[in-house]
């Protein structure tokens, strides 16, 4: 859980759009890179929202928006929560879990570079995680 995140994305795809990029070249991206998230950026690279299988899915499909002409402007996450290249990984699923999302980008000096996500947790934190209980449950037993 204190692994950095900076080691956890460096071997990871930063998939970067603009503002302007329609959900279905966004979906694009995001299936050629098989990533479930595009970081939305100005035309100075800064981070200005998120879009996501779930936006693609609840303010897309659901709306009955078109695909092919709604701007990720319209239906991206604006201004998300984000977390630095050095905090912990276990940082940025704790933040995940208490406020309900599965993605938060990694920003260094407002540009993305990088994203955590929830399968994230099923690496090494996740096993770190079921040995800490494990560990707590036996402690238990011995106590009684």
């Amino acid at each position: 859980m204190q692994r950095q995140i900076r080691d956890l994305i460096e071997q990871k795809t930063v998939v970067l759009a603009p503002a302007k990029t329609s959900v279905s070249d966004a979906a694009q991206l995001m299936h050629k890179a098989k990533v479930g998230a595009v970081m939305v950026v100005d035309e100075h690279g800064k981070l200005t929202g998120i879009f996501t299988e779930r936006d693609a899915l609840f303010r897309v499909l659901a709306t009955k928006r078109d695909p092919a002409t709604t701007p990720l402007a319209q239906v991206m996450t604006k201004k998300p929560r984000t977390v630095g290249p050095d905090k912990p990984v276990g940082y940025a699923l704790h933040m995940m879990f208490e406020n309900g999302f599965r993605h938060v980008p990694v920003v260094e000096n407002g540009r993305p570079v990088g994203i955590v996500t929830s399968r994230d947790a099923l690496g090494p934190e996740l096993k770190e995680f079921e040995s800490d209980v494990e560990r707590r449950e036996h402690i238990g037993e011995i106590l009684g």
